[in-house]
């Protein structure tokens, strides 16, 4: 069988064939060009502190040391920054062998600050799932700047499956882009500490000037501070080819006191011409860590691994329609001005 990540109708044929199951029916919606949305269930399980299973243990067998109480999601539940929370996914997994998967956060949920990881039964690393896996799935939800109010059936997270082993093509640095459109132009955002509940059912709803404080950078420079949360844009236009998929991820631990990015798959069609991508930069969710740190216009901040698809997708990213086709600086669909 063709090595790479599997495409959207490769990912139909595993629904159909029952290796991706659900509690419910899975939505036509759910199915990305090379991933697939993963649904949150009916219950969340605020925990004294994150964990993995580790070999030979269920998730489930966990939870009796570890959660703090149990919470109803159905008529929607707060989940509050500084917390950890563990959700059931409506979604389980029968892989053959050959096929795994790994896990990110969809773009809206890492451009919220809403850092995720997904976990399975007997589990060693967080995001990724093996061949063979024959079981459930969870994610480990932990509000960072915004509380959420969050339901059964919204997506958070989303799966991408790979045949064989990681193989690289091509990698891309990617800078940042601290002078934007002209003179004192608005070049991030800050998210603001203590700002109200961000619904997500409420896309466009959220007045961004409530959650965000535009920032500016007249010089070319930018100061991040500890703690405090960035979206920021890539310097540089990014194009995934129709056959290749993509996972951004950061450049280097020794590059800077910060993390780059959150939110790493690209789909095919991302940026290209064709599909009304022309010009499209990547977003940077860039969270500043342990002391202030300066950024400089054009410093690089992370890079772009790309892989063979193991077909062209029968519908490429942006194709019906997408908020982030054609960005620029962008917040996530949530916030309106």
């Amino acid at each position: 069988m063709t090595i790479g990540i599997l495409p959207r109708q490769a990912i139909k044929a595993l629904i159909k064939s029952r290796a991706i199951a659900a509690v419910d029916s899975i939505e036509p919606a759910q199915i990305q060009p090379a991933s697939l949305d993963l649904r949150l269930g009916d219950t969340a399980y605020r925990l004294r502190a994150s964990f993995l299973p580790g070999e030979d243990r269920n998730v489930l067998d966990c939870l009796q040391d570890m959660v703090m109480h149990e919470i109803d999601m159905r008529d929607g539940a707060v989940l509050e920054t500084g917390c950890v929370y563990l959700v059931p996914l409506q979604e389980r997994l029968v892989l053959p062998s050959g096929l795994a998967a790994a896990a990110n956060p969809k773009s809206s949920t890492g451009r919220l600050d809403v850092f995720t990881r997904v976990i399975c039964d007997n589990g060693t690393a967080f995001d990724s799932i093996p061949e063979n896996y024959d079981g459930p799935l969870y994610v480990e939800i932990a509000p960072r700047t915004f509380s959420i109010l969050a339901r059964p059936g919204e997506r958070l997270v989303q799966l991408r499956f790979r045949q064989g082993a990681h193989q690289p093509i091509k990698t891309q640095t990617v800078s940042i882009d601290l002078l934007g459109s002209g003179d004192n132009a608005i070049i991030g955002y800050r998210g603001r500490r203590h700002s109200g509940l961000v619904n997500l059912q409420n896309v466009g709803r959220h007045l961004a000037k409530n959650y965000w404080e535009p920032l500016r950078a007249p010089n070319g420079q930018l100061i991040l501070d500890p703690g405090e949360f960035y979206i920021l844009a890539s310097k540089e236009a990014v194009e995934i080819p129709i056959d290749q998929a993509a996972e951004m991820a950061p450049i280097a631990t020794e590059i800077g006191e910060f993390r780059a990015h959150y939110a790493g798959f690209f789909d095919p069609g991302f940026g290209v011409g064709a599909v009304g991508g022309t010009g499209s930069r990547a977003v940077l969710e860039v969270r500043g860590r342990d002391v202030p740190f300066l950024l400089r216009h054009g410093q690089p901040v992370a890079k772009l691994v790309y892989e063979p698809m193991q077909a062209t997708p029968d519908v490429l990213y942006g194709q019906n329609g997408s908020h982030y086709q054609a960005q620029g600086l962008r917040l996530s669909k949530h916030f309106c001005d």
